[in-house]
Parts: structure tokens; C-alpha cells; sequence
């Protein structure tokens, strides 16, 4: 069987349960889920564009080194930065750092990038940037401090999830809210098309 005729290996860099549901909501199934290993600190004066496209690349560059599949393959990394103007908000795991990310965030509005990379077996290759605007009403005290208490910030960026118990702060969102979750799945569609992968028939 020539490489054309074999089914494509789809591949998901990623720790992301989210990341995997998105994909499975709009029908695709990866038949690998591989965590890359990449230093994720910013470096200094890189702007939050940059940063989520160089991690979403450095992401799927870890994951294809690592693979010893037949081709064809496709492997899906990305990456999600929450930003307040040029400052880049960390993925928070204490309740300190959630406090100070909530708080900056409140009454304002901010960006979300999404960077996506998309790697084909042959070298090939297809990058995005995505953008999401959101903006987060104004928290109380008391609202900040239950959505602490909550757990739910740990690990996302910016301290939310938009898709949890948060969705009660944001009034306002413009761009895909995918995006913000974790991964644009409509513009992850169209790299993997444009790559030429076609989704197995069920």
C-alpha cells in the first residue's frame, strides 16, 4: 500500500483535555494524544502574538521528533495566551497568582491569542494566529472570591475558563470563543484541509 492510500495517522500534541473535546465536537478523533515537553516561559520583550505561535510550532516540532509512525501523519499543537495589553497572564497555580490575573482582568476588557501549528510528515506546514477579544464585567469581591474557592482557574490562562463557572463574568466576546477554550477548531479544520487530510468516513 503506497503512503497515499493509507489511512492518515491525526495526531494531538497536547496535555489538554479541552483541546481533545473540541476536536471530537467538530469530528475529529486523533489516534494519538502525546504531550510535548517544551519550556514554556516567555522570553523577555516577546509580545503574546509571538509567543503563542513560537510555543504552538515548539509544541509540534517536540511531538513529530518523537514519532515513529508510517506516513501519512498530521500532528495538531497550539497554544492559548490570555493577555492584558503587552502583558502576558500566566497559566495560574497558586491562588495568588489567580487573584492578581482576575483582578487586572475585571472591569476591562482583554486578548486572547491562539496559536496553531499544523505538521505534515513530509515537512510541510500550516501556522495561525487567532485572536479573540473578550471582556470581563466588573468582579466583586465576593464573586472573585467564590470563583477562587472554586478551583476551577488552576492550569488556564489568565485564571478562567470560559466555559465553566467565568462565562458569568464576560458580557462581551468578539472572535471564536473556541479560541479562547483552547483551540480555534474551525481555522484547525481548514490547516488540516488545506494540508490535505481527510477525516475518516464513520
Amino acid at each position: 500500500m503506497t503512503p497515499s492510500a493509507r489511512r492518515a495517522t491525526l495526531v494531538l500534541a497536547s496535555s489538554s483535555p479541552r483541546r481533545l473535546d473540541l476536536l471530537r465536537q467538530v469530528g475529529f478523533e486523533p489516534d494519538l494524544v502525546l504531550p510535548p515537553e517544551v519550556d514554556e516561559t516567555p522570553r523577555a520583550r516577546e509580545l503574546p502574538r509571538d509567543y503563542a505561535r513560537r510555543l504552538a510550532r515548539s509544541k509540534a516540532e517536540a511531538v513529530a521528533a518523537r514519532l515513529e509512525l508510517a506516513p501519512p501523519w498530521y500532528v495538531v499543537a497550539g497554544d492559548t495566551v490570555v493577555a492584558a495589553g503587552r502583558r502576558i497572564l500566566p497559566k495560574a497555580l497558586s491562588e495568588a497568582e489567580a487573584r492578581a490575573c482576575l483582578a487586572l482582568l475585571s472591569g476591562r476588557r482583554h486578548r486572547v491569542w491562539g496559536g496553531v501549528c499544523v505538521l505534515r510528515h513530509d515537512g510541510r506546514r500550516s501556522e495561525r494566529v487567532v485572536l479573540t477579544r473578550v471582556r470581563f464585567k466588573r468582579l466583586s469581591a465576593e464573586e472573585l472570591e467564590a470563583y477562587i474557592r472554586s478551583g476551577e482557574w488552576h492550569g488556564k490562562a489568565g485564571a478562567y475558563a470560559i466555559q465553566g463557572r467565568a462565562a458569568a463574568f464576560i458580557p462581551w466576546i468578539n472572535g471564536s470563543c473556541a479560541n479562547v477554550i483552547g483551540l480555534p477548531v474551525a481555522e484547525v479544520v481548514a490547516m488540516l484541509t488545506g494540508l490535505g487530510y481527510r477525516r475518516p468516513e464513520s
